[in-house]
């Protein structure tokens, strides 16, 4: 079992008004085989939370730790953490222009294992993967994320977790943009990895439309960069009936 812990985490981001803390005192353990949701209104440090653990430059950590099966993350670059077993679904995939989705998934595989997988088993791998997410076959001719629709960088978001097979995955709005049939699928993918590797699960949502098909064992609701609420699945279903008014100060704007 590993155990990804964050503890008392503060976290800023530069802005054109300077240093702006976004995260104020984030605590939260996840084990291998668990599924957490991560809820809360726009601006409440939900991606910010994502992309501090998959060690992005633009965010500074004041204080506060992560770690994962005892290693401290912060101290890692951002390859090795993916080594040591994290991996990160974006909400806003990038663009890799001459670099085809095959080159792509075998290259990182590689990288990972610290070994080339053999061609024979890594091609059955590939294929199963863009079958269950039902892919056209020359997807894997294309370069990343190049013309993919909003459906197609989520689906090969999801392919990357199926054939790399990390630990614990951060899934930030992966549900974003996504029409229902899109949504069944990627959700699908997401269990079929939990139930392959036993893969813990840090799921990142507005929403509550995706926790129909990947069901979480614990609830979080953060606001303003803390955890306000937490819960289980019932407190999911809380949130679609209430939203998040409760948590909010009636005074001040909402967030676009």
């Amino acid at each position: 079992m590993s155990v990804l812990e964050i503890r008392d985490l503060h976290v800023t981001v530069e802005t054109d008004q300077g240093e702006t803390p976004i995260l104020n005192g984030i605590d939260l353990t996840i084990k291998t085989g668990e599924t957490h949701a991560i809820m809360g209104p726009n601006g409440s440090g939900k991606s910010t939370l994502a992309y501090t653990i998959a060690g992005h430059p633009k965010y500074t950590v004041t204080q506060g730790t992560i770690t994962f099966d005892g290693e401290d993350v912060l101290e890692m670059s951002v390859d090795e953490r993916a080594r040591a077993g994290l991996f990160l679904a974006m909400q806003y995939p990038v663009e890799i222009p001459g670099v085809t989705v095959t080159n792509f998934l075998r290259t990182a595989k590689t990288a990972i294992d610290g070994e080339a997988p053999s061609i024979r088993q890594w091609t059955k791998d590939v294929k199963e993967a863009m079958s269950n997410l039902r892919m056209d076959p020359k997807f894997a001719q294309r370069n990343v994320n190049e013309g993919f629709s909003g459906g197609e960088k989520k689906r090969h978001e999801i392919m990357q977790l199926e054939v790399l097979k990390p630990k614990l995955a951060v899934l930030d709005e992966t549900d974003s943009g996504l029409d229902v049939d899109a949504l069944k699928i990627v959700s699908e993918g997401v269990n079929r990895a939990k139930e392959a590797t036993d893969l813990g699960v840090l799921l990142i949502t507005h929403y509550t439309r995706i926790l129909r098909y990947i069901r979480p064992d614990f609830v979080h609701v953060v606001v303003k960069g803390k955890i306000v609420e937490e819960g289980g699945p019932e407190l999911a279903d809380r949130l679609e009936e209430e939203g998040y008014d409760r948590f909010l100060d009636p005074s001040e704007p909402i967030e676009a």
